[in-house]
């Protein structure tokens, strides 16, 4: 008996170890960064926190282990300027492959999912950012070309597509992998300092609600969720108000700066007709309507009609490059930022977007395009 007793001991000892579901293990091996130190580091929400260091082998193996109650963003790290971001959940045993001379660029990983849904975001952004760089690059290169004019126009169309489908990439992305925590890091990328690659909001309900449901105590996932409920709020808030019907029986003033930084009310037209446009540099339908819109500028400028157009862009490149490329010269303003409250003021729920103030300033009509707009100023103007 003692011995059949020692015997189920040992197993459930056994059994107890083996069910250590917390471990994760990292092993692997980096080229040419044999006795370094290799880091991991949690990325946190606005830090990051080292966690173990280990000194890199001769022959370029590495290892670590620890625990995770959930998917946790760890850098890997040789340098500051030279590490790899892995989503490491419980249990799981991850192997890294790669070299320290391009480790950020190029490294591989296996045993991860996670892990390598961040490698794959990761590198499809890498390749849209380089594909935008090279046709900026294009448009600089032959700003004194004879043709630049017709060539720009083609460049800003395959601009516009490259951005378009990094932004299609992304948003399938959160949506055929709601739950996974990797999409963290697909809603929080951008563009540039300024803009972030997804922007509709139903992709930020869509994961912020997955991910609250299976992972309500990640750090991450905390502010995902509350900055979804507070975008929601604000969504919500703008309706209520209505500060502008569709009657027009009111319109709020507009102070925002034009291209040189000076700040212009829109409350200084009165006096004149004036139609305010919310448009987008970025935004394709919104540059289709210019030129319309400078036909009627050049008509009806001198009878005393007026444009005061409302940038709602993040980037000011774009923006001055659209005003200039599509010859923009009546009122722009715009404060690089969205130009929120303008737009909230206004219940702009997309752009293009125009009301037609009389001289007053008091709302008469709202989208006006083409003959319409045409039609209205014609007999308001003649």
């Amino acid at each position: 008996m003692r011995k059949l007793g020692f015997f189920l001991l040992a197993i459930a000892t056994l059994v107890v170890a083996c069910n250590d579901s917390s471990k994760y293990t990292i092993k692997g091996r980096i080229s040419n960064a044999e006795d370094n130190y290799i880091y991991l580091d949690e990325l946190k929400v606005s830090t990051t926190e080292t966690v173990d260091s280990v000194l890199v082998d001769r022959d370029g193996t590495f290892s670590f282990e620890g625990d995770v109650s959930y998917p946790t963003f760890l850098l890997l790290r040789l340098d500051p300027n030279n590490f790899i971001t892995l989503l490491v959940d419980s249990a799981e045993q991850i192997e890294v492959m790669g070299d320290a001379a391009n480790f950020s660029r190029s490294y591989s990983v296996s045993g991860s999912q996670g892990s390598l849904y961040v490698q794959q975001l990761n590198q499809q952004l890498s390749r849209t950012k380089h594909q935008l760089d090279s046709i900026r690059s294009l448009q600089i290169s032959f700003r004194n070309d004879p043709d630049f004019a017709e060539k720009k126009k083609q460049w800003d169309q395959v601009y516009y597509e490259v951005r378009q489908n990094q932004v299609e990439y992304s948003q399938k992305f959160v949506a055929e992998n709601a739950f996974s925590m990797a999409n963290v890091l697909a809603l929080y990328q951008k563009f540039d300092d300024d803009t972030y690659v997804i922007q509709d909001i139903q992709s930020l309900k869509l994961a912020a609600s997955a991910l609250n449901s299976f992972y309500p105590e990640s750090e991450h996932v905390k502010a995902l969720y509350g900055n979804t409920l507070k975008l929601m709020q604000e969504e919500r808030t703008a309706k209520i108000k209505q500060l502008v019907d569709e009657r027009g029986v009111n319109s709020p003033d507009i102070v925002l700066p034009n291209s040189d930084g000076k700040e212009i009310a829109i409350s200084s037209l009165q006096g004149k007709y004036v139609l305010l446009q919310f448009w987008s540099a970025m935004d394709r339908g919104s540059r289709i309507l210019n030129p319309v819109l400078v036909e009627a500028y050049k008509k009806y400028k001198s009878k005393g009609f007026e444009i005061y157009q409302v940038s709602v862009d993040e980037n000011r490149y774009e923006w001055l490059d659209a005003i200039d490329q599509d010859k923009l010269s009546w009122i722009n303003v715009g404060d690089m930022k969205g130009s929120y409250h303008a737009v909230t003021n206004y219940n702009v729920t997309q752009v293009p977007t125009n009301y037609l103030l009389d001289k007053e300033g008091r709302i008469i009509a709202k989208d006006l395009k083409g003959p319409n707009l045409d039609k209205m100023l014609g007999e308001l103007l003649n």
